[in-house]
């Protein structure tokens, strides 16, 4: 991977990974979020995301 293309990735799980942490969501089943890929952190964001909608309707 490119070390440019390495660098944001990295950024955008970290940022990820505190937007999660900021909703409560420390783990995913039995992983850490730090364990999780790119894809399954962007999931999970959705997942959240989408739940926070749900209760404020």
């Amino acid at each position: 991977m490119a070390p440019q293309l390495r660098t944001s990735v990295e950024g955008r799980k970290k940022q990820l990974i505190h937007l999660l942490i900021s909703n409560g969501i420390y783990k995913k089943s039995d992983r850490h979020l730090y364990e999780l890929s790119l894809g399954e952190l962007e999931s999970e964001y959705q997942i959240c995301k989408e739940g926070a909608g749900h209760a404020e309707t």
